[in-house]
């Protein structure tokens, strides 16, 4: 972060009190302000921030922390099924939902939620109640609770979903953020507020929001706008903090000072674009509309009035905006457009469907299937024992129904499948040399081939190629024949042979395929003779060093790999590579793509 460092640690200071500003403010109000975004790393940091948020709470507020691996039974309640074996009668559980209603809702890794488990979070917090109606119940519990996402993003393009973050006033971000000037800020609030811990005494009251004609709200919705904030919620939740800082003050009326506030915790986090502090047009339109005489009154206010006590909001928040943030607006302004939940943590239905291979103790939830001729049997050797038992302690109703059977939560059963894990076929392609555009037709027809099958098998393919000094993903994993006709037809061919890049790529997209529950295999087609080192730098020597090393790591990976040599006569190059990544070798100097699909399959 470039810039004058005392003028920085001004900004980490600043961020550091509004970060405890937002946290206290948060903690006073959860589900009104509909929760925070913490973007920071698992440390001593996020660690301090979230016990001062937790200490903010009212004694016996409920802080639940959500699984992302949850199932809808545990987040949204549902039928208990060992409660209405034992009673007889149907019997509702409480979902975690349910139970965080009135508290704190904590979500660690916000960036790896999926789509689906989002889309129910942001219904809850929308409704503020769960509606119940499946295995035959119908009810619905209050579940209004304030949401403390935990974005752990490594790489740019991951982040929380956006659904989510919308409905969230604060966001925050602590990533470079110091312990001490944290500590330093947690201090200073607490002295301010003449405690050391628990909450803070704030007066149940909050003032009512101001009307859409008042100067404060025109203020707040310039500012929104000359920050590229197209979000109405971004407003709303400026207003409430506006009005939980009036209420702070014990104050009568929202002053611009809470207003300023507001904008710098609220909007400016959200910025995508610069403020702009240009004038707007002093032309005045004609008033014709038959207002009351106080809205009129608000309305005929000095228009440079009006404009001043804008542009003081809009600097309050701008100022607010760290150096950083600015440089990523001036490189990526259309950043808040892109959609998605994360990089990683898709969906796997293991287990759940394919050849079924027996059954296993469990509860039926989760989409898991009873096995009832396993249950029974399950069940069977008992019912003499258990018969003896409650015949101990029977009274007259359980005695008549002495003939049931007996079943426990330890005899039910479910069914096990073998699901076949979805293959990935990654093409690594060498576009170097004179006869590039020979062996580019070569992957083009095999990919073609293999999409055919991919439909049948549930496959998918990528192809990455590399040339000069660079290596680059340009299909993703897909089973799409359009996109790979159209990746592939406009590559072009010459240049440099970086292997040693090549095959580092291939394992980061091998490993992005096993994260997501599949089963990657690498297919290279090249002849071997890297003469580009990591660097960049031309030089066999070093570039055959490189490829040993990346050789070493793609190995250790554990990643299937078929290496097929397009030299026109073997290559011993191509042989060594193969031997270093322990793939099967496959001279094919004149074969077309016929030969390369039938290979691949055979791997399959």
């Amino acid at each position: 972060m470039a810039g004058d460092p005392a003028e920085l640690g001004l900004q980490w200071e600043q961020a550091a009190h509004d970060a405890v500003l937002a946290a206290a403010l948060f903690a006073h109000d959860p589900s009104g302000c509909g929760g925070i975004l913490v973007q920071a790393h698992a440390g001593s940091v996020r660690t301090r921030f979230i016990d001062f948020l937790q200490s903010r709470l009212q004694a016996g507020q409920p802080f639940r922390k959500l699984p992302l691996s949850i199932q809808d039974e545990r987040l949204l309640g549902g039928l208990d099924l060992v409660a209405t074996l034992q009673s007889g009668r149907p019997v509702l559980s409480r979902g975690l939902l349910a139970e965080a209603h009135g508290g704190v809702l904590l979500v660690p890794m916000a960036e790896r939620l999926s789509p689906a488990l989002a889309a129910r979070l942001a219904l809850a917090m929308d409704r503020g109640e769960i509606a119940i109606a499946r295995e035959g119940l119908l009810a619905t519990t209050p579940a209004a609770f304030g949401l403390v996402l935990l974005d752990e993003r490594v790489e740019e393009d991951e982040h929380a979903p956006a659904s989510l973050c919308d409905r969230l006033a604060f966001h925050v971000d602590l990533r470079e953020m110091p312990l001490s000037l944290l500590e330093e800020a947690i201090a200073i609030f607490q002295q301010s507020q003449g405690c050391n811990d628990g909450p803070p005494n704030i007066p149940g009251r909050c003032p009512a929001l101001p009307s859409s004609t008042d100067p404060l709200t025109a203020a707040l919705c310039a500012t929104a706008l000359a920050l590229g904030i197209d979000s109405l919620r971004a407003v709303i939740f400026a207003h409430r903090i506006a009005a939980l800082a009036c209420s702070w003050r014990a104050a009568d009326a929202i002053s611009q000072e809470d207003v300023a506030l507001a904008a710098r915790l609220v909007l400016s986090p959200r910025a995508t674009v610069l403020p702009s502090l240009e004038e707007p047009p002093s032309e005045a339109p004609p008033a014709e509309s038959s207002q009351s005489d106080s809205e009129m009154e608000q309305a005929s206010q000095d228009p440079q009035q009006l404009q001043a006590l804008e542009e003081v909001v809009l600097q309050a928040a701008k100022a607010a905006i760290p150096a950083g943030l600015l440089k990523q607006l001036f490189i990526d302004p259309n950043r808040q457009g892109r959609g998605g939940s994360g990089k990683s943590g898709a969906l796997k239905q293991g287990g759940l469907r394919g050849r079924p291979i027996g059954s296993k103790p469990g509860l039926p939830r989760g989409g898991a299937r009873l096995s009832l001729m396993d249950t029974l049997r399950a069940a069977a050797p008992w019912q003499r024992v258990r018969r003896r038992g409650q015949v101990a302690s029977a009274s007259s109703s359980q005695s008549a129904a002495s003939s049931a059977l007996l079943i426990r939560s330890e005899d039910f059963r479910v069914k096990r499948f073998k699901e076949r894990s979805e293959t990935t076929t990654i093409f690594v392609v060498d576009a170097s040399g004179s006869s590039a555009l020979h062996r580019l037709a070569e992957a083009k027809g095999a990919v073609e081939l293999l999409l055919a099958d991919c439909y049948v098998r549930r496959d998918q393919v990528a192809v990455i190629a590399f040339r000069n000094q660079q290596a680059e993903i340009i299909l993703s994993p897909t089973r799409s024949l359009v996109r790979a006709k159209r990746s592939l037809s406009g590559l072009p061919g010459g240049g440099g042979t970086p292997l040693a890049k090549a095959i580092q790529m291939s394992q980061c997209l091998a490993e992005a395929v096993k994260r997501r529950g599949g089963t990657p295999m690498v297919v290279m087609l090249t002849d071997g003779k890297a003469n580009i080192s990591l660097d960049g730098q031309p030089g066999r020597e070093q570039a055959r060093q490189d490829v040993a090393l990346a050789a070493q790591r793609f190995l250790r990976a554990g990643v299937s790999a078929l290496v097929i040599d397009t030299s026109p006569q073997p290559s011993e190059a191509a042989q060594i590579l193969s031997e270093q990544i322990r793939a099967r070798y496959l001279p094919l100097p004149y074969a077309g793509a016929a030969a390369v699909s039938q290979a691949v399959k055979t791997m399959v």
